[in-house]
């Protein structure tokens, strides 16, 4: 906004920035959620810039996604993408006055500062296609995430992560060391604030200690059109049953293998010429695609998981 105080004087301009979050909620459905949340945005200076909803009348439950923004002074000599001392403020207020309404609907919500990158560590064995996808994808922008570090159990993708400057980690496994391998994995999160991790064809099943502890933020890609062919080899065993699609399964990790919540699927159409290389070939972009979609849209705030399912809101 500008200001004029006189004909002879250069226009004042506001120094404003404009702060965007993410809100995610979910609780069981009740008249008035809409009213009470959009009307508690309004009272408190938001615009709605997106917003996405959903109610499962079949489970009797809602779950919601709004993008927001609002106009705060902008702090001398802070940069402008929201990192003020108004933006902090602002985002203190929003929290802290949101949570009576959040306890009296019994919501459980986040709020994400809209852009920001998500700290994601990155696993993997020898299959490096996905690995390359999701660098690639990250350096472009195309995905709102920073990759902190990639943990191999091998040393094949060494050379390939440290020339994208990012920390890799070698920890051997074997059914001796697992125990230590995955208690360094553990450290290897808290140390670098990880708030994602990734398997990128990882072939070490986790223990259900591992996967209990990481519940909710670690995505695996699974080989395979879920919940057909689980386990080892999938490609082949839809080589024997003679499948006429092939495809691959992101879904969050949990005790029970390949079992976990699904994210995101991707299909193909293959016939009986395809031998296994040839399924295992033609497989690895769905692989990729399944897996970049999972990432992105976890990191957008766009899924919400409940019990074993979860609810995309795009």
């Amino acid at each position: 906004m500008m200001k004029l105080t006189s004909p002879l004087q250069a226009p004042v301009v506001e120094a404003r920035t404009t702060i965007e979050h993410v809100l995610t909620l979910d609780c069981a459905e009740a008249p008035g959620i809409v009213h009470a949340v959009t009307g508690f945005l309004l009272e408190h200076g938001y615009d709605i810039v997106d917003n996405q909803q959903f109610g499962d009348r079949c489970r009797g439950h809602f779950f919601m996604r709004l993008h927001v923004a609002r106009r705060v002074e902008a702090d001398a000599g802070v940069g402008i993408e929201g990192e003020t001392p108004a933006a902090e403020e602002a985002e203190e207020r929003f929290r802290a006055d949101f949570a009576p309404l959040a306890e009296r609907f019994g919501m459980r919500w986040e709020l994400h500062r809209h852009g920001a990158k998500r700290r994601v560590l990155i696993m993997v064995s020898k299959f490096g296609h996905c690995l390359i996808d999701l660098l690639f994808r990250a350096a472009s922008g195309e995905l709102p995430i920073e990759i902190v570090a990639v943990v191999s159990n091998h040393r094949d993708h060494e050379a390939l992560v440290e020339w994208h400057k990012i920390p890799f980690f070698h920890i051997p496994v074997t059914r001796e060391t697992k125990p230590a391998a995955e208690a360094r994995l553990l450290e290897l999160v808290d140390e670098l604030d990880a708030e994602l991790v990734v398997l990128a064809r990882y072939m070490q099943v986790l223990s259900d200690e591992l996967a209990t502890r990481l519940t909710g933020r670690t995505i695996n890609i699974h080989h395979s059109f879920l919940p057909s062919f689980k386990g080892a080899k999938p490609y082949h065993q839809a080589y024997e049953r003679g499948v006429k699609t092939v495809g691959a399964t992101a879904h969050y990790v949990d005790s029970e293998l390949d079992e976990g919540p699904i994210i995101s699927q991707q299909v193909m159409e293959v016939d009986h010429t395809y031998g296994p290389e040839e399924l295992v070939a033609a497989g690895r972009d769905t692989e990729c695609r399944a897996l970049s979609n999972a990432v992105k849209w976890h990191c957008e705030g766009r899924v919400i998981l409940r019990d074993n399912r979860t609810v995309l809101l795009r």
